[in-house]
């Protein structure tokens, strides 16, 4: 006769980790604030000489505008500890097709790291090997129709994250996953790579930065399908902050199974 099938219910962690990632809008801070208990609990962890880095998928800020607000909301983070998807998307492109011409949806941020690392950033569809979608606030006609021109003539595509929106105070902001739904629709051509969470390829750079095994790891942030998943498919354990863009609700009908699911960053203190 078989046994049935135990509850599935999520509770706060009861063990401490050698290495902690945790995700930033909605999980340690909203705007230009720190979420409730977000401060003392990194404190806490880093008192126990944890290793702590953040993740990012939100490419119109670069690391050291991350790490210099972090520092100035009460974390002091050195930008060395900071992890974005504009940082992952360079080092993909710097591997597979180096000093390329692109053509790239997205601020200024991703722009000025790309062209840092030698790539030739196109104002047109000539010439362009290569279309980078992301999170950009201003998004036109013309940019799209640049695109699909590009992507028409040869150009590959790829895209700096998923994420449908970046949650705000006031709710939230479309996000990259608008701008890869608008090209992928007028040119029926599918984005070959999204290098963000919760890909192998921010997986493996979060890793090496760590230099820790993922079993010593614990992923947190508060979306199912970027953080709880990357966690769980690096090897990682992964708790979910119902402090952003995920209602507890959504557990019970998500595929995804968080190792933990935090109401308040303070439950990682047992």
């Amino acid at each position: 006769m078989s046994q049935p099938t135990p509850e599935y219910n999520p509770q706060p962690p009861d063990r401490f980790f050698a290495g902690y990632l945790f995700d930033l809008d909605g999980t340690v801070y909203l705007g230009e604030a720190l979420l409730p208990t977000a401060g003392e609990t990194l404190a806490a962890l880093r008192l126990r000489r944890t290793r702590i880095i953040f993740i990012s998928n939100n490419p119109t800020h670069t690391r050291t505008e991350y790490a210099a607000k972090l520092t100035r909301l009460g974390v002091p983070t050195p930008v060395e500890d900071i992890l974005t998807s504009s940082q992952v998307m360079t080092a993909f492109l710097q591997n597979r097709m180096p000093e390329a011409r692109l053509y790239v949806i997205g601020e200024a941020p991703l722009c000025d790291e790309l062209r840092a690392a030698g790539f030739d950033l196109a104002e047109d569809a000539r010439g362009v090997q290569a279309v980078i979608a992301s999170f950009d606030r201003s998004f036109t006609y013309n940019k799209l129709q640049i695109a699909f021109d590009a992507i028409r003539a040869g150009a590959r595509f790829f895209a700096t994250n998923p994420d449908r929106y970046c949650p705000v105070p006031s709710g939230g902001e479309p996000d990259c996953a608008a701008i890869i739904a608008a090209v992928e629709a007028c040119t029926n051509t599918r984005v070959e790579a999204v290098v963000g969470k919760p890909s192998r390829h921010t997986i493996e750079a979060a890793l090496k930065l760590m230099d820790l095994p993922a079993g010593e790891c614990l992923m947190t942030g508060d979306r199912l399908e970027t953080d709880v998943r990357m966690g769980l498919e690096a090897g990682m354990s992964a708790a979910l902050a119902l402090t952003g863009a995920t209602p507890e609700a959504a557990i019970a009908t998500s595929t995804l199974r968080p190792t933990y699911v935090l109401r308040q960053l303070q439950d990682l203190l047992l």
